[in-house]
């Protein structure tokens, strides 16, 4: 198993700096969000090049560290629709980019009729919705066959594909031979089923086995009023050496991302998932 980072939680911006953080705490590269840790590179189509995509890839190989994962996440059921059809335009010119980043995998989630906030809406659970996002991913996925590489596709609780077995549907319904999946333990929980999470972690692993390219590596803690907030790794209620064990089955080569873990917390992270490995 290999340890990685996104990119922009590291408070480094520029490939050089975010490899002298990543030596600094060990780990073996990041995920990636171009438009979130380099300079001048914006959320817009055409903004990466393919000289700067192939500037990042070299200095990486050179340091010895990997990219498992582009993230070009969009909300492909958002009520703007100028907004969806911008978010597929970078998620192409991600995929059509990923090998000279260094990487063959572009991610997403599966969106929220909530729009900009991500969360529950109603409408999310609706064969509508999942019709559109079966769409939109079988669309990105032709273009990524053109380019030679995958699609990722993440769950969570508030989206359209809200469990593992909505998210294991669209899949099937996509029909393509080049996804993989994004597994987010923390992102499948709240308040109403935290007492099952390692059921969903048996069931998530069972379902989608060696195609999971990434695991997200998170933790939380219950509040009074029942609700799950995120908190540093290790301080929380995931037990890890379960987790980890079990990831280990049916993964031995996983590739372990810490997502929303910044400043003083990495450090301690890293240690409490390196005892575990």
């Amino acid at each position: 198993m290999r340890m990685f980072i996104r990119a922009h939680d590291l408070g480094a911006k520029g490939e050089e700096n975010i490899i002298k953080k990543l030596d600094e705490f060990g780990l073996d590269g990041v995920q990636l969000v171009t438009y979130k840790c380099l300079d001048g590179i914006t959320y817009t189509p055409g903004s990466m090049t393919k000289s700067r995509a192939e500037q990042f890839r070299k200095a990486f190989e050179k340091a010895g560290k990997t990219v498992p994962l582009i993230g070009a996440y969009f909300n492909p059921v958002h009520p703007d629709e100028n907004k969806i059809k911008n978010g597929i335009a970078v998620f192409k010119d991600h995929l059509s980019l990923a090998k000279e980043l260094g990487c063959g995998i572009v991610g997403s989630e599966t969106g929220s009729y909530n729009g900009d906030k991500w969360t529950y809406d109603p409408q999310n659970r609706t064969e509508e919705a999942l019709k559109r996002v079966v769409n939109t991913f079988s669309e990105l996925c032709d273009y990524a066959e053109s380019c030679g590489v995958n699609v990722g596709m993440e769950g969570a609780f508030g989206h359209v594909c809200w469990n593992v077995k909505t998210l294991d549907r669209a899949v099937r319904s996509i029909g393509r031979k080049n996804i993989r999946f994004i597994f987010d333990l923390y992102n499948y929980l709240d308040g109403s089923n935290v007492d099952k999470m390692y059921d969903i972690l048996d069931e998530g692993l069972q379902t989608f086995g060696d195609r999971i390219c990434v695991f997200h590596i998170k933790d939380c803690i219950i509040c009074d009023d029942g609700s799950l907030k995120q908190c540093g790794v290790g301080k929380g209620i995931f037990d890890y050496s379960r987790i980890i064990s079990e990831i280990g089955k049916v993964c031995p080569d996983a590739n372990l991302v810490f997502e929303g873990t910044t400043g003083d917390d990495i450090a301690p992270a890293v240690s409490h998932i390196r005892k575990f490995i």
